[in-house]
């Protein structure tokens, strides 16, 4: 068991503690989840969670923000900025934040470094403590971040996810790596908050094995993306639940032409029960994904503790 694997199954003691609880978001026309690589996919996910509280949310990248932050938000000095970043020193984040608590925004950071740049950059700090071992591939932190974020639009989070999580990575684990023997292309789907975790899903087992990954909203992959669908092809499907059965039907239609389907919550040819609430699945499903890649990295000879160039953070000139 190398350091990226026995962190991930090492993980949930540090959720236990996470939980708690956190003040809403700051009163603004407009909360900004924003984040670079595995912060951008959290921040996706956390942007629909909060538009589903009542706080009308969106997610922008670091830099984006940073460099054109009118483009997503005519009165974008009136909103309330959630920066995520797990180190609190990726380039783009801080410089973000710094920026805009100048022009006037309330800036509240997310991240496992309280005594980071960003956690000194901001007006309020949620912060919890990660696996001391977590290196390079962020696994631990980045469901710690996305439970903290969880939290801060109104979720109440179970004990009982602990198992829940646990249970469903020790499931896919059980069948890998022959469910996905032979499979170069992967292509992650998910809607609605799971959307962002099926981005990172695919960016996991993108950096992880440095196999050709995709992310699409469920519906949007049969108008142009399913032409590269064939027998080397492995679906990961994190079904909702108030659109079961269309992506049952699209999964049928995968599978006829050739891919190889992992259901999360629903149809495939490895179908895997997802035990909470379906508001939790994502965070749910998030050590399953790491796992996957986790695997598939093993299958083709890839040190996920050293993954090719890749740093732990990144700082910009």
């Amino acid at each position: 068991m190398n350091t990226t694997e026995k962190v991930i199954f090492e993980q949930f003691p540090y959720w236990e503690k996470a939980i708690g609880s956190v003040s809403a978001p700051h009163h603004a026309e407009l909360t900004v989840f924003l984040g670079c690589g595995t912060s951008y996919n959290l921040a996706l996910s956390l942007a629909t969670h909060a538009n589903r509280a009542g706080y009308p949310a969106i997610a922008v990248p670091g830099a984006e923000w940073l460099n054109r932050p009118s483009a997503f938000w005519p009165h974008w000095q009136k909103t309330h900025l959630v920066a995520l970043s797990r180190s609190g020193e990726t380039t783009e984040t801080v410089a973000a934040a710094k920026a805009s608590r100048k022009a006037g925004v309330f800036v509240t950071a997310i991240t496992v470094e309280p005594e980071s740049s960003l956690a000194k950059n901001c007006d309020r700090l949620i912060e919890a403590a990660t696996h001391g071992d977590e290196g390079i591939v962020m696994t631990v932190s980045a469901s710690l971040m996305l439970l903290l974020g969880m939290q801060m639009a109104g979720m109440q989070i179970p004990p009982s996810i602990f198992s829940s999580a646990r249970h469903l990575a020790d499931q896919l684990d059980k069948a890998l790596p022959g469910i996905i023997e032979g499979r170069s292309h992967f292509v992650f789907l998910g809607s609605g908050s799971l959307y962002g975790i099926a981005l990172e899903g695919a960016l996991k087992l993108m950096e992880m094995s440095q196999i050709v990954t995709q992310g699409f909203h469920p519906l949007e992959y049969r108008h142009g993306p399913i032409s590269l669908v064939d027998e080397k092809t492995a679906i990961v499907m994190l079904y909702s639940a108030d659109q079961k059965a269309a992506e049952a039907l699209l999964v049928e239609e995968l599978r006829e032409k050739g891919a190889i389907v992992i259901g999360f919550g629903g149809p495939g040819d490895l179908e895997l029960t997802v035990d909470c609430d379906p508001e939790l699945a994502g965070l749910c499903v998030l050590p399953a994904l790491q796992v996957l890649g986790e695997r598939a990295a093993q299958s083709k000879g890839v040190d996920t503790v050293a993954p090719r160039h890749l740093t732990k953070v990144v700082m910009l000139g």
